[in-house]
């Protein structure tokens, strides 16, 4: 690793640091804080000094191991925000110092920690004036919303119904789709109706669906993006017009919801994941690029971050169980000094 400070006479890195680490468990409350070695970083990497890590559920549900092949000791958590202190071979010397937001690979050390290696092509250069805790809020869910969107033509005053528009990945659907000129109906708990309206939701559902239930009202979406589940897309695709769009952001759709020849749906699923294994570099700038510009929106105030909780670094596990178990309204930031 290269320890190269950004500023001549900066305080050198320290030979470990604070991380919380999964021992095997899928209880948040298992997570172990350990001191581990700085990490050797790999090419294209750089080290990021965390000063706040986004929460998001992927973090919880990962936890039980379905989804990766950790070993004791590993590092889970995906965003983060902070400066970049050292640089692994092939990265230019510029990021030195540069204040970023990521979202970093499930197969990787992760956000949990106060030093992070990322990828360097991953890294979303933040705008001067915007805070840590804000920029740890956008990553997972504002570029989810992002690349949901891209799934979809864009004609003016097309439909589009998103369901579970309560969370921070609905909180930014409602926000970039109705920039795209989508006619939007939210579809969440009553109680966030209010909150949804004042981002521009044009319509109103109550929602989820009932268990097993199926949308029983007419067909009148050009597409409709999912958040909550598989299964409640699957019953969720009686919403849509012909040649019409279901998006799956939570879990896919394991069987097609209409016959062939028929109503002739397409059917997408989101998961930023898949750019970490398989994405090329020409795919990583287009995102990080859509990245760069929401957080400027959100500097400028054009596009709003759902409301924070905040708690400090000692308090992760139980911050996570309670993302988990829904004790708290607003999207958890973790702060770090």
């Amino acid at each position: 690793m290269q320890h190269k400070s950004p500023n001549p006479g900066s305080t050198p890195l320290p030979s470990h640091y604070q991380a919380w680490t999964w021992q095997g468990s899928a209880e948040p409350l298992a997570l172990t804080l350990q001191s581990v070695p700085m990490p050797l970083l790999a090419a294209g990497e750089v080290l990021v000094r965390n000063a706040a890590i986004g929460l998001n559920p992927v973090d919880w549900k990962v936890l039980g191991g379905g989804l990766t092949t950790w070993q004791a000791g590993h590092i889970p958590g995906v965003d983060g925000a902070g400066e970049v202190v050292a640089i692994g071979p092939q990265v230019s010397e510029s990021w030195l110092g540069r204040r970023v937001a990521y979202h970093t690979s499930l197969h990787g050390h992760g956000s949990f920690s106060e030093y992070a290696p990322v990828s360097a092509r991953a890294l979303l250069v933040m705008p001067d004036g915007l805070g840590f805790e804000t920029a740890a809020a956008v990553p997972c869910p504002a570029l989810t919303a992002w690349i949901a969107l891209e799934k979809l033509p864009t004609r003016p005053g097309q439909s589009l119904l998103v369901t579970g528009a309560g969370g921070s990945v609905g909180h930014y659907l409602v926000q970039l789709a109705k920039c795209r000129a989508f006619v939007v109906t939210a579809m969440a708990n009553a109680r966030h109706q209010e909150a949804l309206k004042a981002i521009g939701a044009d319509e109103w559902k109550v929602g989820p669906l009932p268990e097993r239930q199926s949308w029983t009202d007419r067909r009148c979406f050009n597409a409709v993006i999912d958040t909550v589940s598989g299964d409640h897309a699957e019953r969720m695709a009686a919403a849509l017009k012909a040649n019409g769009h279901l998006v799956c952001i939570q879990d896919r759709v394991t069987t097609w919801p209409c016959a062939a020849f028929g109503l002739t749906l397409s059917m997408h699923e989101v998961a930023l994941g898949a750019l970490h294994v398989h994405g090329d570099d020409l795919a990583w700038r287009h995102l990080t690029e859509a990245g760069e510009s929401l957080l400027s929106q959100v500097q400028q105030g054009r596009l709003l971050v759902p409301a924070r909780e905040v708690r400090a670094f000692d308090a992760l596990p139980q911050f996570l169980d309670d993302l988990r178990h829904r004790r708290f309204a607003g999207k958890p930031v973790v702060q770090l000094g």
